[in-house]
């Protein structure tokens, strides 16, 4: 009996299956003020600024000076509501380095390919679902505006529905690729400024460079590859199509992820 006792005593405890450690990082996630407030803040921006935007431009939209297309407005607000998703990426992996809070998550949970499973799931689901009603709500609202100058768009005109369904999967690629460069970079200032560095000034900045050499490389960055399938129709024309430039924003954040799972697997917490 006390040599059972004894076994039964020094017997190591079982690792949580896949389903707890995804409520965990769930529970985690949103414990945090961090989360809500960079979630109402992807809405606000997101549709108020696509509605603002709407609401501003429908007259001169619908005169003939106007050289843009109303469909190039009606998912317009994601371009600046993607900060917050890159925020969100960001923090999801940096934020337990800051605290300190990475050595119990992993002392909990030693398997650290679900570890970090969990957090893209709760990530990817978090940032694809806030993303696609915020974008349905700011067309919903700025089309109101375009429809009362007569230029309105349906759901069913081509690029729409892809649009605004794009939005939702774009931004949820954008925070697993700020995600992978956080696990990597371990540094939440060093991993945001990173990121937003590559979408923002490098991805733009990368249009003045000289000849085919100089289209190629700002075609195949990831934010200009990826943002094209959020809008009818992009500001830009000589991007990559839709879905061509989204499955090579895909491959882009697959491989970044997967050298960030590595790096993860290895290093110290």
């Amino acid at each position: 009996m006390t040599a059972a006792v004894a076994t039964r005593a020094v017997a190591p405890a079982r690792s949580p299956g896949f389903g707890a450690v995804l409520r965990a990082e769930w529970i985690k996630f949103w414990s945090v003020r961090s989360t809500t407030w960079s979630v109402a803040m992807l809405f606000v921006l997101g549709a108020g600024l696509t509605v603002l935007v709407c609401a501003s431009s429908a007259e001169w939209l619908a005169s003939s000076e106007a050289d843009e297309s109303p469909a190039s407005f009606v998912t317009w607000g994601l371009m600046i509501a993607q900060v917050t998703a890159v925020v969100l990426g960001t923090l999801v992996a940096t934020a337990e380095y800051g605290t300190g809070m990475i050595r119990a998550t992993l002392a909990a949970v030693p398997r650290r390919g679900a570890v970090l499973a969990a957090k893209a799931v709760v990530l990817t689901g978090t940032l694809l679902v806030a993303g696609t009603v915020t974008a349905f709500v700011g067309y919903l609202g700025g089309n109101a505006f375009l429809s009362a100058e007569g230029i309105g768009l349906s759901l069913d005109d081509e690029g729409v529905l892809r649009a605004l369904f794009g939005s939702g999967l774009y931004l949820a690629g954008l925070g697993l690729l700020s995600m992978a460069a956080g696990l990597l970079i371990r540094h939440t200032a060093a991993a945001l400024s990173t990121v937003l560095g590559l979408v923002f000034v490098v991805g733009n900045m990368a249009f003045v460079l000289p000849g085919a050499w100089g289209e190629w490389i700002a075609k195949v960055l990831p934010g200009n590859a990826g943002s094209v399938v959020a809008t009818p129709v992009h500001f830009n024309p000589s991007l990559l199509e839709p879905w061509a430039g989204f499955a090579l924003f895909a491959a882009e954040v697959a491989v970044l992820l997967a050298v960030a799972a590595m790096a993860f697997r290895r290093r110290d917490a």
